[in-house]
């Protein structure tokens, strides 16, 4: 019987949740999450900052984990008895005993991890004792004779259909080989992988922050030996029936086992690159990329295999490591510093805990792309998804899937396959010398069909445009009958399997450097075939969705491969796992989503849900504002942002906004260029210094090097309170889309009013944009949607969503909890349009005043602080 016979009810109240009582749009964000795991869908979740959107996500999720894993039980055990065709004394007796047998599995399991997590308080208070210095190890990537056979491709790739290399297959699958080693069967072999949450999100920073919201949950976990009642029972029961204990276990407490219930200890991986996790300090300081000199580390013999890497047929500490991973919640540093406790590689660690753990959380590229969750031996089947800022899914699947290579990169790699070929021809297998072969004939076809674009391009006579945009099969058309018969996906993966791309390099590189090959660089670069790579995958997988871009660079040229279709890439993750939730504090428009992801979805499958604001109506007001000061009509158009006039009289408009708006203003230019632009001619006639008089003035800088000191400088300014007559507060200009318009907490008086600046839309003369916005009407056209006449066509939908995505992001920096208040104004007639109005986030569309003169707008402002003000003083 499979346990989703028996469905479960969505709870009425969630007792984990860690605030009683929670908000009613708590209780209706998590019950709907439940619901849609529960009903395996696909799901839209829109939740304010400040609502509390990843406690609830999280204990929604785990809520619905919990009663799975019940259920599941509860299968197992009545498929025992149905299948008995014993006396029902003898069935009851065999149950019981199956019953027993279950609950001594997991009293086991517990043990282990309660060990796990006394052995790494050991490991902590010895790391605490001792003084550490840099270690400088025995690991040489300048090493001494190499053989030429280390060039050569493995033998066993030719029956090797899986993505990892013998020593890293040695490493990574030991555990269930070795017969010796009980541990190693009993962990790996008899112990099956179990449901959990991925959680996903775009940056280890804003990862970062689910930890300490799991750590707040009050979920319940049996002590060795006690009992308590699941968890539908205690939904029924009072708070202080269900935490007779009335205390919390500190993070990471190994000792605190007086209460029979106690905090559960959730079994959670945090997966992140090398990058982060890699603790081998030699090879981290020598030049070049650090994934490339893990590998070459890992293939290593005695004194030039990394140390953190167990002996290939000794798992004992990565088992050590995984366990104590699992044993409690652990953050990316938290892992790093394990692994560096008991001297043992965090990356390889947190890989291997994956099959056991409960809740994982990743990056974006870790969970969308199939190569990296293969690699990781992530299986996304059945499992339950979670996507959290899922505002950046579209534009991150979009940029994971487009590949860019220069006729520099691509004339190298040519070269790189040429010599290695001509070397080692004679010595190579005939599959290998086949498929290398055939690289050698698209690699040529590739750079001819490059050159001789370039030489009709610079032609005297020629028309052809700085960019020409290329189907794939038209872009395969023009490298010859000799590549069109080629299957690119065979050599993509034979390369893949191989690994050969990296030995190509290193000879190549090798003798290049002038060195015979008894000397090896130490610098690890990228090898360029890994681009080729991808380009070969991408247009192997998407004739129709898929566009080359060339494009000229000073002397070289560029091309740009661009999927078209971001569902195409995201598709697989919706098919294979039984629910995905995408949520962000603002999706709005969720119609954009929609079509653009889930457009072959039934509509029973996919769901939607939007939540309002926990702040009262009062503490926010949104203004469109019409009309400058001058009575001048605010329409700020491309054309209109560079005409002096109407940047003046934006000028005034910020100068009268300064000497009401209290604390900081953040104020939002559609780009760049208009940014400048205006700061030029307001240092020109002197309104700069005028906004200085009563704000301090910061300006977004172009490099990200300078956020964090711009960031800083504003906080410490925006709250400054001086007497009126002296300035308070700071002014901060940003560009909608750039580094300050999202991902960052502007609260309180670091935003008392954020103002954004006309329509941001992107540049339609860009080939990629009209290549996605024509395909989006193709697309629509095959679907057989017709619209009505008059009616907007999918690719100017599109273009307003994106515009409109990207002015919702920068709103969303205001109002980040309860207490907040700020103002919202929208700059420009264009806002008032039914079609964009609809488009602003749910929990402000309702509530917008429409300012058809600047004096309306002020006196709205006037009341709205004088109100705050006074509520203040009493």
């Amino acid at each position: 019987m499979d346990s989703d016979d028996l469905a479960l009810p969505t709870p009425v109240n969630f007792p984990a949740f860690p605030y009683d009582p929670p908000y009613s749009i708590q209780i209706d964000l998590m019950s709907h999450v439940y619901t849609s795991i529960e009903k395996r869908q696909v799901t839209i979740v829109e939740s304010p900052t400040g609502t509390g959107k990843t406690l609830s996500l999280l204990c929604s999720s785990l809520s619905w984990l919990v009663d799975e894993k019940d259920r599941a039980r509860k299968g197992q055990l009545s498929q025992q008895s149905l299948s008995s065709a014993a006396p029902s004394w003898v069935a009851a007796q065999a149950l019981d005993i199956r019953k027993r047998e279950l609950e001594a599995e997991d009293k086991e399991y517990e043990e282990r991890l309660a060990k796990a997590r006394k052995t790494e308080a050991h490991f902590r208070i010895l790391a605490r004792a001792r003084v550490t210095k840099k270690q400088r190890v025995a690991v040489d990537l300048v090493q001494g004779h190499v053989d030429e056979d280390a060039y050569l491709p493995d033998d066993d790739c030719e029956n090797n259909q899986d993505n990892f290399s013998p020593a890293v297959r040695a490493l990574m699958a030991k555990s269930g080989v070795d017969k010796n080693n009980k541990r190693d069967t009993a962990s790996q072999g008899d112990e099956p992988s179990c449901t959990k949450i991925y959680y996903a999100s775009r940056t280890h920073s804003q990862l970062s922050q689910v930890l300490p919201e799991l750590t707040k949950l009050k979920f319940k976990h049996l002590a060795l030996g006690g009992a308590i009642p699941d968890e539908s029972t205690m939904r029924n029961m009072s708070r202080v029936d269900r935490d007779p204990c009335q205390k919390k276990r500190p993070f990471g407490d190994v000792d605190g086992d007086k209460c029979e219930v106690d905090q559960r200890q959730w079994r959670t991986v945090s997966l992140g690159s090398r990058k982060q996790l890699c603790i081998n300090e030699d090879a981290r300081s020598r030049p070049g990329d650090i994934d490339e000199k893990c590998r070459e580390l890992l293939e290593g013999k005695k004194n030039t295999r990394c140390q953190y890497l167990p002996p290939v047929g000794d798992d004992s500490r990565m088992l050590d490591l995984r366990d104590q991973i699992l044993a409690s919640p652990k953050d990316i540093e938290d892992l790093a510093t394990s692994g560096k406790n008991i001297q043992t590689c965090p990356y390889y660690g947190s890989r291997r805990a994956i099959p056991q753990a409960e809740l994982i959380t990743l990056p974006y590229n870790l969970l969308l792309q199939k190569t990296a969750r293969d690699t990781l031996g992530i299986d996304l089947t059945n499992q339950v998804v979670i996507i959290d800022e899922a505002h950046n899914l579209i534009p991150t699947l979009l940029s994971l899937s487009s590949v860019r290579l220069t006729s520099s990169i691509l004339s190298t790699s040519l070269k790189q396959v040429s010599v290695y070929y001509q070397k080692f021809r004679n010595r190579l297998s005939a599959m290998h010398a086949l498929h290398l072969k055939r690289l050698l004939n698209f690699l040529d076809a590739f750079q001819r069909v490059a050159v001789d674009w370039m030489a009709q391009k610079l032609s005297a006579k020629s028309n052809r445009q700085d960019t020409e945009v290329m189907t794939v099969p038209d872009f395969i058309h023009r490298l010859g009958r000799k590549v069109e018969g080629i299957n690119l996906l065979e050599i993509e993966s034979y390369l893949k399997r191989s690994k050969i791309a990296r030995k190509i390099s290193r000879y190549a590189v090798d003798v290049s450097e002038g060195e015979k090959p008894e000397r090896r660089s130490s610098g690890v670069a990228t090898p360029p075939l890994h681009t080729i790579e991808a380009l070969m995958l991408g247009l192997a997988g998407a004739s129709e969705d898929g566009r080359l871009i060339f494009s000229t660079v000073g002397d070289a040229v560029e091309i740009k491969y661009q999927l078209l279709n971001p569902s195409a890439l995201f598709r697989d993750v919706v098919e294979l796992a039984r629910s995905v939730v995408l949520a962000g504090g603002t999706m709005s428009p969720i119609s954009a989503v929609v079509s653009e992801l889930f457009t072959y979805l039934p509509p029973n499958r996919l769901t939607t849900f939007s939540c309002g604001h926990i702040i009262p109506a009062s503490n926010v007001q949104t203004l469109l504002l019409t009309e400058g000061p001058s009575g001048l009509d605010l329409e700020f158009k491309f054309a209109q942002q560079s005409n002096p006039q109407v940047v003046s009289e934006l000028g005034q408009i910020v100068l009268n906004f300064c000497n009401v708006v209290p604390g900081g203003i953040v104020i939002f230019f559609p780009s760049y260029a208009s940014l400048n632009f205006a700061r030029e001619a307001w240092s020109q006639s002197g309104l700069l210094d005028k906004f200085n008089v009563k704000k301090k003035v910061f300006l977004e800088p172009q490099e990200s090097s300078g956020v964090e000191m711009i960031l800083r400088e504003y906080a410490t300014a925006a709250k400054t309170h001086m007497p009126l007559d002296k300035k308070t507060g700071a002014v901060l200009f940003a560009v909608v889309g750039a580094k300050l318009s999202e991902g960052l907490n502007f609260s309180d008086d670091l935003a008392r009013a954020v103002v954004v600046i006309g329509l941001p839309f992107a540049n339609k003369n860009s080939p990629e944009l009209q290549e996605r916005m024509r395909y989006a009407n193709q697309a629509e056209v095959r679907s057989g949607i017709r619209r009505p006449v008059g009616v907007k066509d999918a690719a100017t939908e599109m273009y307003e969503n994106m515009c409109m995505s990207a002015v919702n992001q920068s709103i969303g920096r205001a109002i980040r909890h309860r207490g907040d208040w700020a103002s919202l104004v929208l700059i420009d007639r264009r806002f008032t349009l039914p079609a964009i109005r609809g488009k602003l986030p749910q929990w402000l569309r309702d509530d917008v005043a429409v300012c058809e003169t600047f004096g309306q707008a002020m006196k709205h402002l006037g009341n709205f602080y004088r109100e705050k003000r006074q509520r203040t003083v009493c």
